[in-house]
């Protein structure tokens, strides 16, 4: 029999995320949801917080789903075979990146931190970067981190 009062619905106090990941210049990543901390087997979510400029590379996540609420700041997305293809998202907009789609995220503005909530669907890390030009350089700040290296 489950003990629904530990193993049930669990709230995660917004000043209680887990810092305790891998952080490096451009950002800022803190888990709410993942199997280290409520035992969640199928997704992972957190926070997102990307310094201004701050763009990846070209990559995309294998068969993960993504999604990005945006909650400050602006986001633009360039995807495609030749990230020919882009669109941009405000606060209260949400971004779906579909398995394998190749793409570059990348903060819009010069002066403006974005702050993102991000769920995934797998606790796994998954990216693989692309060997595409990307349209728009990391020029000023590389977004790198474990779900976006090198």
């Amino acid at each position: 029999m489950s003990n629904w009062k530990h193993d049930g619905v669990r709230v995660i106090p917004g000043d209680r995320l887990d810092a305790n990941t891998a952080q490096t210049p451009g950002m800022d990543r803190k888990a709410a949801i993942n199997f280290a901390r409520v035992g969640a087997q199928k997704l992972w979510a957190g926070t997102v917080h990307i310094h201004p400029n701050a763009k990846t590379g070209a990559h995309h996540h294998g068969p993960l789903e993504s999604v990005i609420y945006i909650v400050k700041g602006r986001a633009r997305m360039r995807w495609g075979e030749h990230l020919e293809f882009t669109a941009e998202a405000g606060p209260g907009d949400f971004i779906y990146v579909p398995p394998f789609v190749p793409h570059q995220e990348i903060n819009a503005s010069a002066t403006e931190a974005l702050e993102c909530v991000l769920c995934r669907s797998d606790g796994e890390a998954v990216a693989i970067n692309l060997d595409i030009e990307p349209a728009e350089p990391p020029e000023d700040v590389r977004w790198v981190d474990p779900t976006h290296p090198g």
